[in-house]
């Protein structure tokens, strides 16, 4: 499992995306979400405005697993 680390209290499904290389762009991410590919915390999300807070683990259909820890 790979750490994302972020700066803030929480972090937007889409804007994680991005930051973590899994979409190129906003609308990438849009897609992927849309099609079911992501959960979060086991769950499968199509809310590309669900927030992640530290903790949360992210998996994406064929790029792995991710988890969301705040910088300190």
């Amino acid at each position: 499992m790979i750490e994302i680390k972020i700066d803030t209290d929480y972090i937007k499904l889409d804007q994680f995306l991005k930051l973590a290389d899994l979409a190129q762009t906003g609308g990438h991410g849009k897609i992927i979400i849309k099609e079911g590919r992501v959960k979060v915390n086991n769950q499968v999300t199509l809310a590309r405005g669900k927030k992640l807070y530290d903790g949360d683990i992210v998996e994406v259909e064929d790029s792995g697993r991710f988890l969301v820890k705040r910088k300190v």
